[in-house]
């Protein structure tokens, strides 16, 4: 078979297996968000070890590299762009808010799903144009370095993993519909993954910090799942 099967692309083949059960969660009936957000955190935390794992296999040839290279970004436009793209159309339909003004007012209620349904497409777009630029500039980088590099151009895509939760946690904790939060922090971090600003790349503890908070994210919407719902 065509295709790299070892251990240095188990946790890619798993991150994307777990973003596209999410995505057909969010999409399956009436949709179950928070269903798919559990697992835009589970794809999160085996992108955030997919790559130290690689490197551990000094013998890889340079098209097993690639090989890599290519699937990580593929895998992270699907994880980190569409599901949570998914997740907000599930979203629209579950939202009490939403449904009232259907109700009450359909012509403005067509509208708003039209431009909330435009907010994600925008947003797929921007991850997409985001991993081809990083795919590019990552190419011309080894030419004339060696080594990882040390920062990264404009938001990472998978710090989605991170940042989209915290609005359905919040929506635990607030009574009031914030459907129209979550569409502008998609917003704002599709914006953010165009934008020219250095972040520096975390080291292994930071990148431990980072798996912490999404495990902390991961058991405060499942105990609020539970105990609330």
């Amino acid at each position: 078979m065509i295709g790299v099967y070892d251990y240095t692309v188990v946790l890619t083949y798993l991150s994307l297996i777990s973003a596209c059960g999410g995505i057909i969660v969010s999409l399956w009936g009436d949709g179950h968000p928070y269903i798919g957000m559990f697992c835009l955190l589970l794809s999160g935390l085996c992108d955030a070890f997919d790559g130290p794992v690689a490197r551990t296999k000094k013998s890889r040839t340079a098209r097993q590299e690639n090989f890599g290279i290519q699937i990580d970004s593929l895998t992270d436009l699907v994880a980190f762009g569409v599901l949570p793209a998914c997740i907000g159309g599930a979203m629209i339909r579950v939202s009490p808010g939403m449904h009232l003004l259907e109700q009450a007012r359909p012509g403005v209620f067509w509208a708003l799903r039209a431009g909330m349904c435009a907010v994600l497409v925008l947003y797929v777009l921007a991850a997409m144009i985001r991993l081809a630029y990083f795919n590019v500039t990552e190419q011309e980088r080894k030419q004339t370095e060696t080594g990882t590099r040390k920062y990264y151009t404009g938001l990472p895509v998978t710090a989605a993993a991170l940042i989209v939760p915290l609005v359905l946690l919040l929506q635990y904790l607030i009574p009031a519909d914030l459907t129209p939060c979550y569409f502008l922090t998609i917003a704002i971090t599709g914006a953010a993954f165009l934008m020219r600003f250095h972040i520096k790349k975390p080291g292994l503890r930071g990148v431990l910090i980072l798996v912490g908070l999404g495990a902390l994210e991961f058991v405060l919407i499942l105990l609020c799942e539970v105990l609330i719902r």
